[in-house]
């Protein structure tokens, strides 16, 4: 397949992202069942929550000219998304990619694949999520395939371009900005409840009969 470059995707809407840099991402585990990243993604790097519009990138197994090329592109608070293919053996994100994203403000890095450099990626700071390490890397082929800016496949999940990452210690989510748009208040004010219902199991409540479940359950057996 011949290289695909797609248009730069939209910003994101700042009072959407202010909102999201808020909620717990869990929370939002409550109202959505797609999105969510397999648990073979997980955090390799970094500490800081991410927020981010997806840049997608896809590469092929042994060559990264095309990552190269999205790193000296990305904006302030973006997100690199790559879909390798499949492959889990080479690692297309080192030392000196990360270090082109993290200097340019990028919010993070989700490789479905492996990574390395990771002793030297850990000061820059960047949170990078992977399926792993490797020492075994890509190359500059210049291989005419992969592509930009254009719907890829990480985690189990299809990601466009301008969809919006969310990613911490529990895992990735990817969604378009209108999903969690849609959902955000509700799940904000969830949160606002939750600290009132720990306090009440602390003073001794059945969590069945705070939440309704027990109720449910006698309904069922009656």
């Amino acid at each position: 397949m011949p290289i695909r470059l797609g248009p730069t995707p939209p910003a994101l809407d700042a009072a959407l992202v202010e909102k999201l840099t808020r909620v717990s991402f869990p929370t939002l585990g409550h109202y959505l069942e797609e999105g969510f990243a397999d648990p073979g993604i997980r955090r390799l790097a970094g500490t800081a929550r991410v927020v981010g519009r997806a840049v997608t990138v896809r590469t092929t197994a042994t060559d990264s000219t095309m990552l190269h090329h999205a790193a000296g592109l990305v904006e302030a608070g973006d997100v690199v998304v790559v879909d390798t293919g499949g492959d889990v053996r080479h690692a297309p994100l080192g030392e000196v990619v990360a270090s082109a994203l993290a200097f340019r403000g990028a919010a993070g890095a989700v490789v479905d694949g492996t990574a390395t450099d990771i002793e030297e990626i850990a000061p820059l700071g960047l949170p990078v999520y992977g399926r792993g390490l490797s020492m075994l890397t890509t190359k500059l082929h210049e291989i005419d395939a992969g592509g930009l800016n254009i719907p890829v496949v990480c985690g189990g999940v299809v990601v466009h371009p301008g969809d919006i990452v969310l990613a911490d210690a529990n895992g990735v989510l990817f969604a378009s900005p209108a999903v969690l748009g849609a959902l955000i208040d509700v799940a904000l004010e969830d949160d606002a409840e939750e600290p009132e219902l720990v306090e009440a199991l602390r003073d001794g409540g059945r969590l069945g009969d705070l939440t309704g479940a027990s109720a449910t359950v006698a309904s069922f057996v009656s």
